[in-house]
C-alpha cells in the first residue's frame, strides 16, 4: 500500500541513461520524521514542468518500498502523484534555515558509515569533515559507454524521444580527514 510521504529534497545528482526509464536522477532527501529517504527511479527531465522540483523544495509523493532494494532509506516513488510544496527555503543569512535541517541529521564518519552498512544496508547519511585537504577535478576522457550511447539512438514507440544528454567531462574528489584521525 502506498505511503504519502513529504520530503525535503537535498540531493539531486546529474542525469544518466536508463535501459529501463531512459535516464535517470539519483534523488534524495529527509522526510518529516528525520530520516533520508531515496526515491528511486526518478526521470526528472521527463516530469511535467509542474512536477520538476528542485533541491531544498519540499514534495509530497506517494510511495512504497521497493521489491530489489533492500537499502532501509529506499522508496519507489508513484512519480505522477509528485506535489510540490512551495519554494524553495532560501539562502539568506548564509544558509541559515538549510543548515538548521542538515545540522539536526545525524553526523557520522565514513568509518560509522561502512559500519551501519554492514549492520543493516544504511547508504545515506552527512559526513563532516574535520579538515578538507583537496577537491580534485578530474578530466573524463571519451563519451558515454557504448551501452549508454545505443540507448540515445533507439526511437520509443510510447512515451517522449530521449533528450540530448551530454556526459559530463570531469569527475570531482574530496580529499579529507573525518572527525577522527583515523577516517580519511
Amino acid at each position: 500500500m502506498p505511503t504519502k510521504q513529504k520530503i525535503l529534497i537535498t540531493v539531486m545528482t546529474y542525469p544518466h541513461p536508463s535501459e529501463g526509464y531512459q535516464e535517470l536522477v539519483c534523488t534524495a532527501g529527509i522526510n518529516e520524521a528525520k530520516e533520508w529517504v531515496r526515491l528511486y527511479p526518478v526521470d526528472y527531465r521527463y516530469r511535467p514542468r509542474g512536477q520538476q522540483f528542485r533541491k531544498y523544495q519540499w514534495i509530497e509523493v506517494d510511495s512504497d518500498r521497493p521489491d530489489k532494494d533492500n537499502r532501509p532509506e529506499s522508496w519507489r516513488p508513484d512519480l505522477d502523484s509528485i506535489k510540490i510544496l512551495g519554494e524553495p527555503i532560501p539562502t539568506k543569512n548564509q544558509w541559515r534555515d538549510r543548515r538548521e535541517i542538515i545540522d539536526s541529521m545525524p553526523h557520522h564518519t565514513v568509518n560509522e558509515l561502512k559500519a551501519l552498512w554492514d549492520q543493516d544496508k544504511t547508504s545515506l547519511g552527512i559526513v563532516r569533515p574535520a579538515k578538507v585537504i583537496d577537491m580534485e577535478i578530474r578530466k573524463q576522457e571519451g563519451d558515454w559507454k557504448p551501452k549508454w550511447q545505443a540507448l540515445f539512438s533507439q526511437m520509443r514507440l510510447f512515451g517522449q524521444q530521449q533528450k540530448p544528454l551530454t556526459k559530463l567531462p570531469y569527475s570531482f574528489h574530496y580529499h579529507f580527514e573525518c572527525e577522527v584521525s583515523v577516517c580519511r
